[in-house]
């Protein structure tokens, strides 16, 4: 697009609910991210925080029931995210506003399950997935939830809540809302399927894939000026975190890591393993957050559920051999 479209309000609110599936193309794109602090949702550099608890993000299922993957309800299991921060504007400091509800109730949840540290975590993304967001927010006594951010393109984003409320049996759920940014957009195409990535320096391979219905191991590689990184710094403990997005409607899988600092097993690098489960075939963006040197730092992947393993070129790429894994 040659000329930026100024987005009214309702027009933002019309391209988050009816948000596109754009197409592979052949070139990466960097995650869109401005300056932000070492440890974004207020963790100081340095803090080695550990938990047991696996990531809400989730078996889908209870008992024999299949459930639709995270994020794509605004309601279930009897609880509502309330976003009341609907609209920011693109490239201005905001403050984002909501908080979980209890339908049968109507009052705010106050008590939630510790889960990596962290009572929720707040993922936002563009529908393009281009800007990604992992952000940890501050609960007030009422039940109100509320972060700082700035988002730097226009259009349409989705908010996911992941959480796990803490009363007896409840069962971890991430409810996603809409949310307008509003200003001058250009929706980008989705980047180019790709099994490296580059930021700040280091240089993150990826090796393996994603399959429809079945779990299959991700490794992650973390190398910087070319060296292995054998020295990662837990973060929410463990040595990464990745989350996944399913490209059209953000269809969210937040993907366990395979072990975790200080369990007698898990190295601190170079390799970061996870096991994941693609709900559908489709394009996927994933985003894998490690910390190094004190910062937290995000790569971006895409793949292709139920396509070639990943590190293998389809037929007709153009990758050289040197890329395979």
């Amino acid at each position: 697009m040659n000329t930026g479209v100024k987005i009214t309000a309702f027009a933002a609110v019309l391209a988050a609910t009816f948000g596109t599936a754009y197409g592979v193309g052949r070139g990466i794109g960097p995650v869109v991210a401005e300056a932000e602090p070492a440890e974004q949702g207020g963790h100081a550099a340095g803090d080695q925080e550990k938990d047991g608890a696996s990531h809400s993000g989730h078996a889908r299922e209870a008992g024999s029931v299949s459930l639709p993957p995270g994020g794509l309800q605004v309601s279930e299991a009897g609880l509502t995210l309330d976003l009341r921060t609907q609209q920011v504007e693109a490239g201005r400091a905001a403050e984002l506003r909501f908080a979980v509800v209890d339908d049968k109730s109507g009052r705010n949840v106050t008590a939630y399950r510790r889960e990596h540290g962290k009572e929720l975590h707040l993922i936002v993304a563009s529908r393009d997935l281009t800007t990604y967001r992992h952000l940890h927010p501050v609960r007030a006594a009422d039940g109100t939830w509320s972060v700082p951010v700035r988002l730097p393109e226009a259009g349409g984003y989705r908010v996911l809540a992941d959480f796990t409320p803490a009363t007896k049996g409840a069962r971890g759920l991430t409810l996603g809302a809409d949310l307008a940014v509003s200003g001058r957009a250009e929706p980008q195409p989705l980047p180019a399927r790709s099994t490296t990535a580059t930021v700040d320096g280091y240089q993150v391979s990826l090796r393996g894939d994603l399959r429809p219905g079945a779990g299959r191991e991700l490794v992650l590689s973390v190398a910087k000026d070319g060296r292995p990184v054998t020295d990662l710094q837990p973060y929410l403990g463990a040595y990464g975190h990745l989350v996944a997005l399913r490209s059209g409607d953000l269809a969210y899988l937040h993907v366990h890591p395979n072990g975790e600092p200080g369990d007698g097993t898990t190295e601190s690098g170079p390799e970061i393993s996870f096991t994941a489960t693609a709900p559908s075939k489709g394009a996927y963006r994933l985003f894998l957050d490690f910390r190094h040197e004190g910062k937290v730092r995000t790569a971006a992947f895409t793949l292709d559920a139920g396509g070639p393993a990943a590190g293998q070129p389809s037929a007709g790429s153009e990758e050289a051999p040197g890329h395979q894994h």
